[in-house]
């Protein structure tokens, strides 16, 4: 920390650990949290295993530990907004999330709370994606997924300058979770990215902080048939809610005219040019040109109005942060 940095331990700061059957790492975890820590809410997911009573032991010699029980399992997501619900009521001033399997590091607490304390972001998050020689030991099966993920989270959740949006290691500034709507936030493994389609909506600055990711030999939660079935239609809902609410409902701007020329025009063009088409070789006889080139001047134009909607929609990434110096 540079002599300029303000100390640590005069903030009110809150780790939220969502925990299920990580039993074998927790304790490492709770133990490797630094001093400057105020409060450590371990939100016991309605676990199988033993992690109710690996946090009761910590609790004993650890007065800063809360758990919070789940009667039942609720996912990541249920158990993060517990956890940010009760950082609220704590009067906290940061939350960050870690998970409770050890992958994330709290050597980079500091580099995460620094943004949030000078007020250059309302969020940060880790970026695994930085350095190479981390990146080639981390398990092709996730560094598959993430990429895959990845250009999809940036187009539904808005934050095209976030390279690693998958990415669960964060921290946020509490008038910021205070203002997030709760029922909108996905309760499960999509939570993380229903997160920053949130907070895109309310204009919060994100930075991501390079960092690697641990990995110790633990198997994968993420699986192909997820990516492929189930993630795509929650992303591209996402996408056109935040579209809809972004260019219709809060505001409206070229990038909206763009939209609402453009999509008509090209869906025109390309229907248009199919049924003739079809039409004119049904017969054998060629179409006539003023057909194809109707067709094809609706295609290209449709084509050059959405990609200037996108260029302003990639544009318009929040550049100041709410909550300001």
């Amino acid at each position: 920390m540079q002599e300029d940095s303000p100390q640590f331990e005069c903030y009110a700061i809150a780790v939220v650990i969502p925990a299920y059957q990580v039993e074998i790492y927790l304790a490492g975890v709770l133990a490797a949290l630094p001093e400057y820590i105020r409060y450590i809410i371990v939100v016991n997911d309605c676990s199988p295993d033993h992690t109710r009573q690996v946090v009761e032991t910590a609790m004993e010699s650890d007065r800063r530990i809360l758990l919070i029980n789940h009667v039942q399992n609720l996912g990541v997501g249920g158990a993060m907004i517990s956890g940010f619900q009760k950082a609220l009521e704590l009067n906290c001033q940061f939350v960050v999330k870690m998970d409770g399997d050890g992958q994330m590091s709290p050597e980079y607490l500091p580099a995460l709370l620094m943004p949030l304390i000078l007020r250059q972001a309302d969020c940060t998050k880790g970026n695994r994606f930085r350095d190479l020689s981390f990146l080639h030991r981390m398990p092709f099966i996730r560094r598959l997924g993430n990429v895959l993920l990845g250009f999809l989270a940036k187009a539904a959740t808005g934050y095209w300058n976030c390279f690693d949006p998958t990415n669960g290691y964060l921290a946020l500034r509490a008038e910021v979770l205070a203002q997030l709507p709760w029922e909108d936030i996905h309760r499960s493994y999509f939570f993380e990215i229903s997160l920053l389609g949130q907070l895109y909506l309310l204009g919060a600055l994100i930075r991501e902080i390079p960092m690697p990711a641990l990995y110790n030999g633990e198997k994968s939660s993420l699986s192909i048939t997820r990516i492929l079935f189930e993630f795509p239609p929650k992303l591209f809902k996402m996408f056109l809610r935040r579209i809809v609410l972004k260019l219709f409902v809060y505001d409206f701007s070229m990038a909206s005219v763009y939209l609402l020329t453009g999509l008509p025009l090209l869906l025109f063009g390309v229907i248009f040019g199919a049924v003739k088409w079809v039409y004119y070789a049904s017969r054998n006889v060629p179409a006539p040109t003023g057909t194809i080139m109707l067709a094809v001047i609706s295609v290209i134009l449709g084509v050059q109005l959405l990609l200037a909607a996108i260029q302003i929609d990639i544009q318009a990434v929040p550049h100041e942060p709410l909550v300001r110096p």
